[in-house]
């Protein structure tokens, strides 16, 4: 069986929308790779995340990542000392062209920094609410519902996989881990399937000794399995715009692999058609190297 990759691309800001994305869409359609862009559809809050400054391991990653140099000090004020664009009104076109290129468009949520800085804290109906506020956004911009989302800061629990199984979507991407499963969080297991992430993301790697940027994708490449869809999160911020050429890199360097990519929709299609094969695994919080907080992942 060959290598099989899945690019899941994380669009999180105004910016990385109007600008990460076009430069993605161009290196993928140069590749010939097809990606699931999951959006981020409502007010680009970024810069209240300066509250995570009190996280474990927040400060080592910002200098090593080079936040302000890849996000720019604009995206990086916007909701605190500049006004909070509306992703969605401001980028409909962009969004759509992304679907008109023929890759898959999902929600990644609809206001960024509460989603993956409250979502634990918030109620059931005020999950629902918010995530509400995604699917009307979505089906305003592309005229048909969602039928897939990734949270933000890969940060889920038993109240938005409800929202999502009221949803029906065909799948999730909220985890980080191996192989798909069907999740349980406190005993109830949830109908919509989740295909995790098993790749580190770039800035997971960049900046750290061991990981050199003439390493990074050879490291790549070696974590490539036959025997699962790989699937790589990828930040229209960071691949599309400030790591741009190392992400070309990586792209040439699995074709030269001979590495398929392939739609995680219709991995999930694949997935289902035996449906009684799907594991149910335990979803859990846990911490991720090279990331600060922790996400959710599936239990060992």
């Amino acid at each position: 069986m060959p290598l099989r990759l899945a690019l899941k691309v994380d669009v999180d800001t105004d910016r990385g929308t109007r600008e990460g994305v076009p430069n993605l869409l161009a290196d993928c359609r140069a590749c010939n790779a097809p990606a699931c862009f999951l959006f981020s559809l409502g007010p680009d809050q970024t810069g209240r995340a300066i509250t995570r400054v009190f996280r474990r391991g927040f400060f080592s990653k910002v200098s090593r990542t080079s936040v302000v140099q890849i996000y720019g000090i604009r995206t990086l004020l916007t909701g605190t000392l500049l006004p909070a664009p509306h992703i969605g009104r401001r980028n409909a076109g962009v969004m759509r062209a992304v679907r008109d290129a023929g890759h898959e468009v999902g929600i990644h949520c609809y206001n960024h920094y509460r989603w993956q800085d409250y979502v634990q804290k918030m109620s059931l109906a005020a999950v629902r609410e918010e995530f509400l506020s995604a699917r009307v956004e979505f089906l305003r911009v592309f005229g048909t519902e969602a039928r897939t989302a990734g949270a933000a800061g890969w940060q889920s629990n038993a109240r938005s996989r409800e929202i999502y199984d009221e949803a029906d979507l065909l799948y999730a991407s909220d985890t980080r881990g191996g192989g798909a499963f069907f999740p349980r969080i406190d005993g109830k297991v949830f109908k919509t399937l989740e295909i995790p992430s098993t790749l580190p993301t770039f800035d997971e790697l960049m900046g750290r000794p061991e990981y050199p940027d003439e390493r990074i994708v050879p490291h790549y490449v070696s974590l490539l399995r036959e025997e699962r869809v790989n699937v790589l999160t990828i930040h229209a911020e960071i691949e599309g715009m400030g790591r741009r050429a190392l992400f070309r890199e990586l792209l040439a360097a699995c074709r030269g692999a001979g590495v398929e990519f392939i739609r995680l929709d219709d991995y999930a299609r694949e997935l289902l058609a035996n449906r009684v094969a799907i594991p149910v695994r335990d979803q859990v919080q846990g911490a991720v190297d090279g990331r600060s907080g922790v996400v959710a992942m599936q239990s060992a």
